[in-house]
């Protein structure tokens, strides 16, 4: 008998799925722990394995194709057997949500006003217009729009009482918009018509301003894209960020010279630590001493997490993901490197579990390899701050009043007003400054 294979839930959060890749094809021999596809969820893109054994008898769902979780996307039995009848199941419609618009209060005309003045008092106090309506254009509209690459939304329509735009209106626009006087090659004209270009739109480089092939190529370049399912959830989760939780930034410099020598110290004991293992560590035990960035807040109430897990952002082609290093505060440095290490190279080759990403009580994001000199992050929803690490750059300063050179390196710590006060935010950046400027500090089995 058959084997209906479903696209497993990855995540709490996801509800549909994208199949990136279909890494067998239909006839394979599938055993147990194979890799089927790779499914691309809103953190990652991860690969599935196999929970059957059989022959891949029919792919269901084809690559690239948004469904829901739980979906069949293909069957798996012996060869030969009949495959049964399954259709693809489309994706939940999104509800519109529609607004009332809010009552406006009656507010008197003064009577005493002159007749200008009440016209005005009236239309002010009149409440909001309702939104117009806009008619569907008739079919042959459509397709004379199609034909012509002319956007139907700036078409005037005048059929009907709803003012349906018409083909009559289209040839109107035509010749109203100095469409005719447009110059376009015709091989510009067919790859405009392939992608759907409005052709007025397109200026012309050629001779009398003739649209050519290369100015299609370059409005090609500028159609909006569509985010990837990652993209989405980090645009949507960093803009109610921004919007909702109230920034403030304090930046210090930290004397990087410690954590250099102490580095080139344990280099030549053969242990080869990166200068993110010792801020991770650093941040570590400071949030043990200010619970208040180690915590979250819904503007009512606050929430402090007895566990310090960082999460150590990591640029990705795709955007950016946040591997968690849990208990950082209870791990020697040679643990953090070897798991930051570990997760990094999995979240570059797209095989981060979803676990892995959960559970981060506060964030570092380190763009020190990247010539920086200082930069302010955006704290990630469920957290009350992060860390901005920038570059570490030879800085003169002064130091027993003389002016000396020194690999100088600003943080910047991004925190939530409603939980943290600035003199906390001072002190707690000030804390790592201390223990990466302190010998005594990092002379530590830390």
């Amino acid at each position: 008998m058959s084997t209906l294979v479903p696209i497993p839930k990855l995540g709490q959060s996801e509800e549909t799925v994208k199949i990136e890749k279909w890494r067998v094809k239909e006839g394979d021999k599938i055993k147990k722990g194979d890799i089927l596809f790779e499914v691309e969820t809103d953190k990652a893109v991860l690969e599935v394995e196999s929970q059957f054994e059989g022959t891949l008898l029919k792919i269901v769902i084809p690559a690239g194709k948004e469904v829901p979780v739980m979906a069949t996307c293909a069957v798996i039995g012996n060869p030969g057997e009949e495959i049964p009848k399954i259709e693809i199941p489309k994706m939940p419609e999104k509800k519109a949500e529609i607004k009332k618009a809010a009552p406006v209060p009656a507010v008197p005309v003064s009577k005493s006003a002159s007749p200008a003045i009440q016209q005005v008092q009236q239309s002010v106090y009149s409440g909001p217009a309702a939104p117009a309506f806009k008619p569907k254009p008739s079919p042959r509209a459509r397709k004379f729009a199609q034909d012509y690459l002319i956007d139907l939304n700036k078409v005037v329509g005048t059929g009907g009482d709803v003012g349906r735009v018409t083909e009559e209106d289209v040839r109107k626009y035509l010749e109203t918009s100095g469409y005719f006087k447009k110059l376009i090659t015709p091989t510009a004209f067919n790859l405009a018509k392939k992608e759907k270009l409005e052709l007025l739109a397109i200026e012309g480089s050629g001779d009398n301003g003739r649209v050519t092939l290369a100015d299609v190529k370059s409005a090609v370049s500028e159609k909006p894209r569509e985010f990837s399912n990652m993209r989405k959830i980090i645009a949507k989760r960093l803009a109610e960020s921004k919007q909702r939780i109230p920034h403030f930034y304090v930046t210090v410099s930290v004397d990087m010279s410690e954590v250099l020598r102490k580095r080139q110290e344990l280099k030549e004991q053969g242990v080869n630590l990166s200068v993110n293992v010792f801020i991770v560590k650093a941040v570590a035990m400071s949030l043990k001493e200010f619970p208040m960035m180690n915590a979250e807040s819904d503007g009512i109430t606050a929430k402090y997490k007895s566990n310090v897990n960082i999460g150590i952002a990591v640029s990705l082609e795709s955007g950016l993901v946040v591997p968690v290093i849990r208990k950082a505060d209870k791990k020697a440095l040679d643990e953090i490197q070897s798991e930051i290490a570990e997760l990094a190279e999995k979240a570059r080759a797209g095989k981060l579990q979803p676990e892995e990403m959960k559970g981060g009580t506060f964030t570092i994001s380190n763009m020190g390899m990247l010539n920086v000199e200082n930069f302010a992050a955006i704290i990630n929803p469920g957290e009350s701050a992060i860390l901005a690490v920038s570059s570490a750059m030879p800085t003169p300063v002064v130091r027993d009043g003389q002016v000396v050179v020194r690999d100088m390196m600003k943080i910047t710590v991004s925190a939530d007003h409603r939980v943290v006060d600035g003199s906390d935010g001072a002190k707690f950046v000030n804390a790592i400054k201390l223990k990466l400027e302190s010998r005594e500090f990092l002379g530590k089995d830390i």
